[in-house]
């Protein structure tokens, strides 16, 4: 029999989460059948862009190149995001080109780095209105969404609803789901609910709310398993239930670009605006990359270079560690156009700000600033985990730790595939 695979990827869900769900109604209903990894390593710079194509890949970022939720785009108040499916390298074949090659039909909702992507049949992308005049349907069809979907799973699913506001856009993002199930019944669905993540941004790592949006997540649970009921293919369907990355508290949001404006290496006008830099900060969070303009020479990178160290060193501006590309690479597999990354000293976030004061206020519409947030390497931190169940799935293993590049090629082995580019290797441990 031909099996089916659903994966929902519960972002900044982390172990500690999983004393509720495992009291929650719909969770309960599968909890013997289900297998687990309690403690994921996840890749750096831990932010659901990157992760996510990871979990797509198999690959980590220095391979398809996916560094950061934004372009860098400097002196720009609002960064364009890694929307589209072109800003991964084609030499990373993902788990939906595995499945579509090998004749099954695809599906995803709000996976991000998928806008355009030819090899996904059902597409909703994680894209939102570009203006105040854009709907909803004219972005998801700007991103690639086909008119069937817009005719049968989207437009009758809006309900006045908006991307980036939770729980709504989850409640949508699920009725999207059911509906694709119901409607086509797609060999492989990727669903990415943000709601916990976006809870933790909010008002910190562990609250009521974000208790809630545990709750929620269980009953949208319910809801998906429903709809596979509905349409018949329950019993042939395996469930993978994981996250991208964990979330720690902050207490202030540093601006290195200042103190890069203080030594000269930005260059503004009267207004504040950035005419001419040599080098600039580009946050990932509770991590930020720090780029040399093209053609900067040694001198330029060892100026750089030093100066950073003794920001380091100076123990006040946030910053823990100065890695350099070369240095990272080796210890994260975490490559791109940038020279340096700078690692946070585990309460500072790091902004964008070019004009003092070094030290801004908190601003929870921005996951970069919120009292909680994520970017940091990987082992610091709650951990995100990895949950299967499903006909395939060995019931009751439990592993304390596996890469996150290991989760899209235990994908494609709970569908009878293989991803032999993949830097990850199958969870055998799971599979009967």
């Amino acid at each position: 029999m031909k099996r089916k695979l659903i994966v929902i990827s519960a972002d900044a869900m982390v172990d500690e989460d999983l004393k509720l769900l495992k009291e929650l109604p719909n969770y309960r209903s599968i909890a013997h059948k289900v297998s687990m990894v309690e403690h994921v390593r996840t890749i750096y710079p831990t932010v659901t862009y990157p992760a996510h194509t990871s979990m797509r890949t198999g690959c980590y970022p220095d391979r398809h190149g996916v560094i950061s939720n934004e372009e860098l785009t400097v002196g720009a108040a609002q960064q364009p995001w890694c929307w589209f499916d072109r800003a991964r390298s084609k030499d990373t074949p993902d788990i939906f080109e595995v499945a579509k090659a090998a004749g099954l039909t695809t599906a995803g909702v709000f996976w991000p780095v998928t806008g355009g992507h030819k090899a996904i049949d059902y597409l909703i992308d994680e894209y939102w209105p570009q203006n105040s005049e854009q709907t909803l349907e004219e972005a998801f069809r700007e991103a690639g969404s086909s008119e069937e979907v817009i005719e049968k799973v989207i437009r009758p699913n809006i309900q006045g609803d908006r991307m980036q506001v939770h729980p709504a856009s989850e409640e949508m993002g699920t009725r999207f789901v059911t509906a694709m199930i119901r409607e086509f019944q797609p060999d492989l669905l990727l669903y990415h609910p943000a709601n916990i993540d976006g809870m933790r941004h909010r008002y910190g790592l562990f609250n009521e709310h974000v208790d809630q949006a545990v709750r929620d997540t269980d009953r949208w649970l319910g809801d998906i398993i429903q709809a596979t009921r509905d349409a018949g293919v329950y019993e042939e369907t395996n469930f993978i239930l994981m996250s991208d990355h964990g979330q720690m508290n902050v207490n202030r949001v540093v601006n290195i670009n200042v103190l890069l404006a203080d030594a000269g290496l930005i260059r503004l006008d009267a207004q504040g605006n950035v005419v001419d830099w040599d080098a600039f900060s580009h946050s990932a969070g509770m991590m930020t990359y720090v780029f040399l303009k093209k053609g900067a020479d040694a001198v330029l990178h060892a100026r750089v270079h030093q100066l950073l160290e003794h920001l380091a060193a100076e123990g006040v501006y946030g910053v823990s560690q100065v890695f350099t590309r070369e240095e990272i690479q080796k210890k994260e597999r975490l490559s791109g156009e940038f020279a340096f990354a700078l690692e946070t000293d585990g309460y500072t976030t790091f902004g964008q700000r070019v004009t003092r004061p070094i030290v801004s206020n908190f601003d929870s519409t921005d996951y970069r600033y919120g009292h909680a947030t994520h970017g940091y390497l990987p082992d610091r931190g709650p951990q995100p985990v990895f949950l299967a169940w499903g006909p395939d799935v060995k019931p009751g293993v439990v592993l304390d730790r596996r890469p996150i590049v290991d989760a899209p090629c235990t994908m494609a082995a709970l569908l009878g595939l293989e991803m032999p580019e993949a830097d990850g290797k199958p969870m055998a441990e799971f599979l009967k």
